[in-house]
């Protein structure tokens, strides 16, 4: 994509953030707000408010107390401590530069009231990672604003409403219908209905894609975008979205693209030519820090012409004098849909792992990532039914057809029985479209011999279901707690600790 060459940044120019963390006006402390100086709290309340001790408290000694937050840590499972594929979700490993980076005093400091004469450093590198997105898109303009990928759709929907209002008799929006593929990302149809809209769901075909006759079919003058995946949640490419994005536009709707799985097209695909309206971008998936545990993440909007004047604000822009500002002035603006200007950490990250591939090696995240999800999918294909046989990109879906009708080994069980070995199961019935799926996603960042770790492992389930299927179905055996009635976990939870509860053991070997 040629695009893509305006990116002219490598790993060695990433230091070149730390001189846009101090790039601020030394009247204002640097830049940044600092935090006040500590208080006691007796100092901050009334004293008849302060209790001088809890009833039953505990007493503990140092160590009772290391030990106990240590043991939580070891229950739980990080991309740091092993392999994490989740399909869709792109759990992958992060260098932590991008967090050191994030963590500079001139932005991690920054206070969000910052006058924006003092914060020139940071609105700089706001201003870097529109442009960029819009390197790699090819598509006309961003905007940071949306706070992650759901937030992004809200907004990308709203500002499709805003256009056909505007297009409409009277400033009416007759078009009031969004198409779906059942292969979408969930969020995209409760996206359209918080804007109002109702949703019609298309069918995949035998290939796992749109059939270009169905949206013929479906298409009308009532509907204002077809909203899709692209690749899509089954990791596969739409061969047809060109045709497909033209028939939309040749009816007067717009086309809405989830860019949650980006990273399979990075510097392989414009999107402008794909015939895209409007696309969310996964910041925090695709250009740094897993989501889990709710965030926090960073969903901007790129645009094509069409709806470059109906942009959520502020946006960031360059004045002529090298000043960079916070620019409200968009014509038809859909507004402002939360406080201040999105996760800031989330965009110093993203920019950080950008820089630190540059122009010239952007697309080798896409290509490995494709490699490696080809190659679990490869070595995998004899030990579990493959659903689609058309080409993978990022990740690939496996079912349990062949365990559960033999063996009565369900994809549930083969995910409990992963965890005996250290690996984080992968999504699991997602998505909706394949009954018993396992979809797997090694994204970028994986190396070989953790993958075959996990293809052995995997291989290794799948002739346990066939010898031992009761010691797969009652997996795990070894995390310190047996697999839970789920349905009983959620309804009667326990939540105390149990200080006789060891660490967990490590992962057998078999």
């Amino acid at each position: 994509m040629s695009a893509i060459k305006e990116i002219q940044r490598t790993y060695h120019e990433v230091e070149d953030l730390v001189a846009l963390s101090r790039k601020t006006d030394e009247t204002w402390s640097n830049g940044y707000v600092s935090s006040p100086p500590a208080q006691e709290t007796s100092d901050l309340l009334p004293r008849e408010l302060l209790r001088e001790k809890i009833e039953n408290f505990p007493q503990l000694s140092e160590i009772e107390v290391v030990r106990h937050f240590t043991r939580l840590s070891q229950l739980n499972f990080g991309i740091d401590g092993g392999f994490y594929p989740l399909g869709s979700c792109t759990m992958k490993y992060n260098p932590k530069v991008n967090d050191r980076v994030a963590q500079m005093e001139g932005f991690s400091a920054l206070h969000p009231y910052t006058p924006q004469k003092h914060a020139q450093g940071a609105l700089e590198v706001m201003y870097l990672l529109q442009q960029a997105l819009i390197a790699i898109t090819g598509l006309r303009a961003c905007s940071l604003h949306p706070a992650a990928g759901a937030h992004g759709e809200l907004v990308g929907v709203k500002m499709i409403c805003a256009y056909h209002g505007r297009q409409g008799k009277h400033g009416e929006n007759d078009r009031n219908t969004i198409i779906v593929p059942d292969s979408a990302h969930g969020t995209n149809p409760a996206s359209a209905s918080l804007c109002g809209l109702s949703v019609k769901q298309l069918k995949s075909n035998q290939k796992g894609v749109m059939d270009l006759d169905e949206v013929d079919r479906v298409m009308d003058d009532k509907v204002a975008a077809l909203m899709i995946t692209v690749p899509n949640t089954l990791g596969i490419f739409e061969e047809k979205i060109v045709d497909i994005a033209q028939l939309v536009h040749e009816r007067g709707g717009l086309v809405y693209c989830d860019g949650a799985n980006l990273n399979a097209l990075l510097g392989k695909v414009d999107f402008r030519t794909m015939g895209v309206d409007v696309m969310h971008i996964n910041l925090h998936k695709t250009f740094s820090t897993p989501h889990g545990g709710g965030g926090p993440g960073a969903g901007p909007v790129v645009v094509s012409d069409r709806l470059v004047d109906y942009l959520p604000i502020p946006i960031v822009r360059k004045k002529t004098d090298e000043m960079y500002m916070l620019d409200e002035s968009v014509p038809y603006t859909v507004g402002r849909f939360r406080a201040f200007h999105g996760n800031f950490g989330m965009l110093v990250r993203a920019l950080c792992y950008i820089y630190a591939f540059g122009a010239q090696d952007l697309s080798k995240i896409s290509e490995v990532a494709v490699l490696n999800a080809n190659y679990i999918k490869a070595r995998l294909r004899e030990y579990y039914h493959l659903p689609y046989e058309t080409p993978s990109l990022h990740e690939v879906v496996f079912t349990d057809k062949w365990q559960q009708k033999d063996h009565h080994v369900t994809t549930l069980d083969i995910a409990k029985r992963l965890m005996d070995f250290g690996i984080h199961p992968p999504t699991i019935y997602f998505p909706l479209v394949v009954r018993g799926a396992l979809m797997i996603e090694p994204t970028e960042t994986e190396s070989k011999a953790e993958l075959d770790h996990f293809i052995d492992t995997m291989i290794q389930i799948a002739k346990e279901a066939q010898t031992d299927p009761e010691k797969v179905r009652k997996a795990p055996h070894n995390l310190g707690i047996k697999r839970l009635d789920e349905t009983k976990a959620a309804r009667e939870p326990v939540l105390t600790w149990n200080t006789r509860l060891t660490s967990r053991p490590l992962p057998i070997k078999e």
